[in-house]
């Protein structure tokens, strides 16, 4: 009978032992899992930041642009509104320097072919069309809608990328850019349809 007793035990402990090393894997997995997570967060986070050095090589390149926009626009209010929107850019590369400053990088500029395609474009319709005519205005406002949606876009998606990056200093920063942006875009509308897109019909 005690031989017996004896041999259940030796298989209890048996048995007992071969659970162990399935516990240790398990944490080997939850340790894999953590690391696999940080580094999604690291390249996310590179992400972020090129995108970051893109839209503003964009907003120093508009800084550029304005100026011959408002310059080649006919109508006085359009010029205006050109005028207005270079203040606000200026206050955009402003916003993304200091984004840099909280991720503690670099200021720096990456080219943005997007931007550097819709300014060209933007170009071509001051080209295209004839000095004093509201046709022109018309191509203008279609050329810088085109970038503000742009914009819209891209200050969109940084907002919410930062929010996922659990940095909600850096998302206020762009949804406060962002609403400025849909502010501009609103405008052009307004000015296109009270007057201009009209009014050009004519010429």
């Amino acid at each position: 009978m005690e031989q017996t007793k004896n041999k259940g035990n030796s298989t209890s402990n048996s048995s007992k032992n071969s659970k162990s090393p399935s516990r240790t894997n398990k944490s080997s997995g939850n340790g894999s899992k953590s690391s696999s997570q940080a580094q999604q967060s690291s390249l996310l986070q590179e992400f972020f930041l090129d995108e970051l050095k893109d839209i503003y090589w964009a907003e120093k390149h508009l800084i550029k642009a304005l100026p011959k926009m408002a310059k080649a626009a006919t109508s006085d209010e359009l010029r205006q509104a050109f005028t207005d929107h270079l203040e606000a850019t200026n206050g955009h590369v402003a916003r993304l320097e200091e984004a840099f400053g909280i991720l503690g990088e670099k200021v720096q500029a990456k080219k943005c072919e997007a931007m550097a395609g819709l300014t060209k474009e933007g170009d071509g319709i001051i080209e295209d069309t004839e000095k004093g005519t509201l046709t022109r205005d018309v191509g203008l406002i279609m050329a810088a809608q085109k970038v503000e949606h742009y914009e819209i876009a891209t200050y969109g998606s940084l907002a919410q990328l930062a929010k996922t990056l659990g940095k909600n200093d850096l998302a206020d920063l762009m949804v406060k850019t962002l609403e400025e942006e849909k502010e501009a875009d609103q405008l052009l509308t307004s000015i296109a349809e009270n007057n201009i897109n009209v009014e050009a019909k004519e010429e």
